[in-house]
């Protein structure tokens, strides 16, 4: 285990508590929970924030973000709790996104160079962060060297010769077949017969995963990364290897799993399987740790559901239902699979639009998110409520640092993104108000740190409990058991009794509100106010 703990701010805490005479001050009430030191796991179990380095934080002033400038954040990224980042791609690449990589043992120019990522993971280390970066499989830049060599060769073949790999090694990277498919997702090689699969669009081929030596390349890559202080890696576009074919997308990731785990045996990766549960759940199968879990995702997920849309099949209960269903579906797989919960991503817009910008819901979309089990992930900018709706460019706006857009750390964002008009303060403001979007964040971070059993538990739902606008589960892990009750009636306090007959003497370990109202228990009756949400143990 490893021990992390914020000395200034408990230390600063307890002063607080001294002078007036509380057990702490917090934006949820007088709640002595805050102040508890925080032992966290050293394991996979994390909580990871998402960042997009070109939109995140500018060290030397070109308006462009860079991996110094996300050295510069690495106190605020653990002074909120999170543990783990994860890094949008940084390898070169002709795009603004990088999702289209040209060389995959390099640092994108623009965001510093090979000694900035050492650094940043030797810093990450010395934080008790581990540090992951996109790894982009499923296709390369049509620029990259591998690509335009096959193209070329192609190209320069005597008529009526068939290509052969012996004379061109990356001629069986990529997808090539000669005569055209008639389908969108293939485009001619210059003016020749051969054609290249390209799902996503013509600068990005796919890649052979039926090459061994493609493998082998990728083998390479892997060694380099983790040599360099990855501690794991994000897969895009996992269901895209094979586009169709999820049994034979599983055996491309067993292959990456058990290289990977050879390597580095507490190596960390998720995978971006963006299907319905009943397929993405047989990813797990591969061995590989994560997969996104995007049943509460985005605007029809869960999450959204449960806060905005109406209607017993959208209430807290089937919330707790989902937590239990989603589970069960991943254990059918592996029973040691770590669920990947997020609510938004870069591919999906601020979830602040999803909540009409009402405050209220966009604090309480939070510990639906992080109290979930597994590894937790969080987008940069959310713990802010920042705005972004649209095309890709405009859910990938400058992190909002700052009220002034020329202020030291502040990015112009991509040079397609339309004009974001953020609805909530500045993080630099949020950061000195107890009753911010930033401070619920935080503190629900904090709960989530203080009981492991939150992020490894098996959930179980009381159904004994039937208020549709409570959900009450249990979490058990190493022989622990907590419960969990979450008020999500926007106006109504709520009481709950937990016996001591029937759970045992409990006591509350912390909790949050939105308003900043009490929760107290009392002869195992437990009062929650409007959205609010309880540990006992």
């Amino acid at each position: 285990m490893k021990q992390k703990t914020n000395k200034f701010r408990k230390i600063f805490v307890l002063f607080l508590a001294f002078v007036l005479g509380t057990a702490s001050l917090t934006s949820c009430g007088n709640s002595g929970w805050r102040s508890k030191e925080v032992t966290v796991i050293d394991d996979n179990y994390r909580t990871w924030y998402e960042i997009f380095v070109y939109s995140f934080c500018d060290s030397d002033g070109d308006q462009v973000g860079d991996l110094q400038g996300v050295i510069s954040k690495l106190d605020y990224i653990e002074d909120l709790g999170f543990n783990g980042i994860w890094l949008m791609p940084i390898m070169p690449s002709p795009s603004y996104h990088k999702y289209d990589v040209k060389d995959y043992l390099e640092i994108e120019p623009e965001y510093g160079t090979m000694a900035d990522f050492e650094e940043l993971a030797a810093e990450c280390d010395k934080r008790g962060i581990k540090l992951i970066i996109d790894l982009v499989l499923n296709h390369t830049s049509s620029e990259h060297p591998w690509f335009v060599a096959a193209c070329d060769y192609l190209e320069s073949l005597e008529e009526r010769k068939e290509p052969s790999a012996s004379e061109c090694p990356y001629y069986e990277y990529y997808n090539f077949v000669k005569g055209n498919p008639g389908s969108d997702n293939w485009y001619q090689v210059g003016s020749t017969d051969y054609y290249y699969e390209g799902i996503f669009w013509s600068g990005m081929p796919d890649v052979n995963f039926a090459s061994q030596a493609v493998r082998k390349e990728f083998e390479g890559i892997v060694d380099f990364w983790l040599e360099k202080g990855a501690g794991g890696f994000r897969l895009d576009a996992v269901k895209e290897f094979y586009s169709g074919a999820t049994g034979q997308n599983v055996e491309v990731l067993t292959w990456l799993n058990d290289y990977v785990k050879s390597v580095k045996p507490d190596a960390y990766m998720v995978g971006e399987a963006w299907e319905g549960l009943g397929t993405y759940a047989q990813y797990y199968a591969s061995g590989i740790d994560s997969f996104f879990d995007f049943e509460f995702a985005g605007p029809t997920g869960v999450v959204t559901k449960t806060l905005t849309f109406s209607g017993e099949n959208n209430s807290a209960q089937a919330y707790a239902k989902a937590l239990c269903r989603v589970q069960n579906a991943i254990r059918e797989y592996r029973e040691d699979a770590i669920d990947a919960p997020f609510f938004v991503n870069h591919d999906m817009a601020r979830a602040a639009g999803y909540m009409q910008y009402d405050e209220r819901k966009v604090k309480m979309a939070a510990p639906l998110n992080i109290l979930m089990s597994g590894s937790v992930f969080v987008y940069y900018g959310e713990e802010i409520g920042m705005t972004g709706s649209g095309k890709d460019e405009n859910k990938r706006a400058p992190m909002y640092w700052s009220a002034d857009a020329q202020a030291k750390g502040m990015t112009r964002g991509p040079l397609d993104m339309e004009p974001q008009e953020n609805q909530f303060a500045c993080a630099e403001d949020q950061m000195k108000s107890d009753d911010s979007i930033y401070s619920f964040y935080r503190d629900t971070i904090l709960l989530r740190n203080q009981n492991p059993e939150i992020a490894r538990g098996i959930v179980a739902r009381l159904e004994e409990i039937t208020d549709q606008d409570v959900a009450a589960i249990s979490k058990t892990y190493n022989g622990e058991t907590i419960y969990l009750l979450y008020n999500i009636s926007e106006t109504e306090e709520k009481q709950v009794t937990m016996s001591a007959g029937q759970y045992g003497e409990l006591e509350i370990a912390g909790y949050l509100s939105v308003d900043g109202g009490k929760v107290t228990m009392k002869d195992g009756v437990v009062t929650l106010p409007a959205y609010s949400v309880v540990v006992l143990r």
